[in-house]
């Protein structure tokens, strides 16, 4: 290199064979590191001439701000309203601050600049995928990233929290079956996401080992009620009479949506239609009467996402970790009417999540 300015952290990284965060960490002097590793990537920067100053795209500031920021498309969803709390929970018994940073819908979103620009500890992304290059600025940073419930897999190695979509799924069809349901109707989300697509497989599949003979209609919605009430409505005109129907929407918000296309079509829950969403957030209890779902544990997923990023901020190695939490089937009227609410737990497929 003729020039110091020149010489990039990430190439610093790359002659001492270690990640650009694990780099960014030995040479700031943070967290725990083996020594021989810290020294190799010392010996790399003089032997290249490294030199943090002349790192424009580094962090802005000395050291690491106490600070954890949450990356939503959207903040006023009860789904995203969990994720705050559960991140705002873990985040402040840890000691850290959570900042809500929203992602901007456009192609040239500049969230990674300015996370860099406040020197966060650390990002959380909810439902969001990031592009390579996304990642590959926080990499720069030494800003290490973590993605809840993501909505595909990543075209780079991150840590992930995610919940037993599958198993949940199949909990679904499974309580619909004992509950006396004949027909049945599946709610899928559209876009379809990984976790919708685990969803109905895991509810089809179970559905074709404990009632095969059942006729079940798949349709879709745009993740909404409005959607779902119309997708639903045209599947019931489709089902001819010969006991209860049983729902599964991918989502509380379908769910919801089902109830709108029972009334429309004069069918009373749970005696005509069965009812079971999928999430739990706070409206899954208000409504009438109130809905049987798969809970998956949004606040814990939330929280365990900040705490592999405290790891990482520490100096452990969390790479492509991912954390799986389970889902459990929580049982209201619309399923059994005046039955008091009751948690069966749900225990993962023996296949993998996907």
């Amino acid at each position: 290199m003729t020039s110091t300015s020149r010489v990039t952290l990430a190439a610093v990284a790359a002659h001492a064979g270690v990640s650009i965060a694990t780099a960014s960490r030995a040479l700031r002097g943070r967290g725990e590191m083996r020594a021989d590793t810290r020294a190799r990537v010392a010996r790399s920067a003089t032997e290249l001439g490294y030199s943090a100053g002349g790192e424009a795209r580094g962090r802005p500031r000395r050291g690491t701000a106490l600070q954890i920021d949450l990356v939503l498309d959207h903040f006023h969803s009860s789904y995203s309203e969990e994720i705050v709390a559960g991140a705002r929970t873990a985040a402040a018994d840890l000691g850290y601050d959570l900042t809500l940073t929203a992602e901007r819908d456009e192609p040239a979103d500049d969230w990674p600049e300015r996370i860099r620009s406040r020197g966060s500890a650390g990002v959380i992304l909810g439902l969001i995928v990031p592009t390579r290059e996304q990642v590959l600025a926080m990499e720069r940073a030494g800003i290490p990233l973590v993605v809840v419930d993501p909505p595909a897999e990543s075209v780079s190695p991150l840590p992930s929290v995610r919940t037993t979509d599958r198993a949940g799924g199949e909990a679904a069809a499974r309580h619909l079956v004992e509950r006396g349901a004949r027909r049945f109707i599946v709610i899928d989300g559209s876009p379809p996401f990984r976790f919708g697509r685990a969803r109905v497989e895991g509810f089809t599949r179970a559905l074709a080992d404990l009632a095969p003979d059942a006729a079940c209609i798949h349709t879709s919605a745009a993740w909404s009620a409005r959607d779902a009430r119309i997708a639903c409505g045209t599947a019931l005109d489709e089902h001819d009479d010969g006991g209860p129907v049983g729902v599964f929407a991918c989502s509380d918000e379908m769910a919801v949506g089902a109830y709108g296309a029972a009334h429309d079509t004069g069918r009373r829950i749970p005696d005509d239609m069965l009812v079971v969403g999928f999430d739990d957030v706070r409206g899954a209890r208000w409504v009438q009467p109130p809905l049987t779902t798969i809970r998956q544990p949004i606040r814990e997923m939330a929280a365990a996402a900040v705490r592999i990023l405290a790891r990482a901020s520490a100096g452990a190695e969390v790479a492509d970790e991912t954390v799986v939490l389970p889902t459990e089937l929580v049982e209201r009227g619309s399923t059994r009417r005046g039955s008091p609410a009751t948690v069966f737990a749900v225990h993962p497929s023996p296949a993998p999540e996907q």
